[in-house]
């Protein structure tokens, strides 16, 4: 089959995209309010895009707390979702008032960040602290923004000592949850090598 991407006549009842484009890493981003108030929600539109400097970046549908509170900070934290964590991280996705404390909710641990003033999850075995590089409004057609790409430089990493392994940290042993379409996850157990040729 094809369809036009822009009409998004697929004829099926779900957009079949994040299907497509799979696994997807969950940001599972943490912050804090001008108030106080810490906020955590993971975001399946994630990524790594460079290593020296590192910086991360999430798509926001929406003007969402965790927008509105990097905004105001300049702060998040990207927590790894884990099988073991799964369903803390999907507690934390519900929609609730910005009055709510999504640890709370969760049942998650709250633990100062060292470079930043927003939290950490306690329980996640790696946390990435970040600082705000950048937000860019992601049009629709008629010129509409109501999605958002955040970007964030990577100033801090927390790794748990039980997950590194002769010098290297062990991934599978982590278990990171994946993305995929409709109201699928994949966890990645499975690993394997592939040198690059030359």
């Amino acid at each position: 089959m094809f369809y036009d991407a822009i009409r998004n006549d697929h004829g099926f009842a779900v957009d079949p995209i994040k299907a497509i484009v799979a696994p997807r890493p969950i940001g599972w981003i943490s912050t804090i309010s001008e108030t106080g108030v810490n906020n955590l929600a993971p975001y399946s539109f994630f990524n790594l895009f460079s290593d020296n400097p590192s910086y991360v970046a999430f798509g926001s549908g929406g003007r969402k707390d965790s927008l509105t509170n990097i905004s105001a900070s300049g702060e998040f934290a990207v927590n790894l979702a884990t099988f073991d964590l799964r369903e803390q991280m999907n507690a934390s996705s519900a929609e609730v008032p910005a009055h709510v404390d999504e640890f709370e909710l969760a049942r998650l641990t709250a633990v100062p960040c060292r470079f930043i003033k927003c939290n950490r999850v306690g329980e996640s075995p790696a946390v990435l602290e970040c600082r705000h590089f950048k937000t860019i409004d992601l049009p629709n057609d008629d010129g509409h923004v109501d999605d958002f790409l955040v970007i964030g430089r990577v100033v801090g990493v927390h790794i748990d000592d039980r997950f590194i392994h002769d010098g290297r940290v062990d991934t599978a042993a982590l278990k990171p949850l994946g993305r995929l379409g409709y109201a699928e996850y994949a966890t990645v157990e499975n690993i394997w090598r592939m040198r690059r040729p030359g």
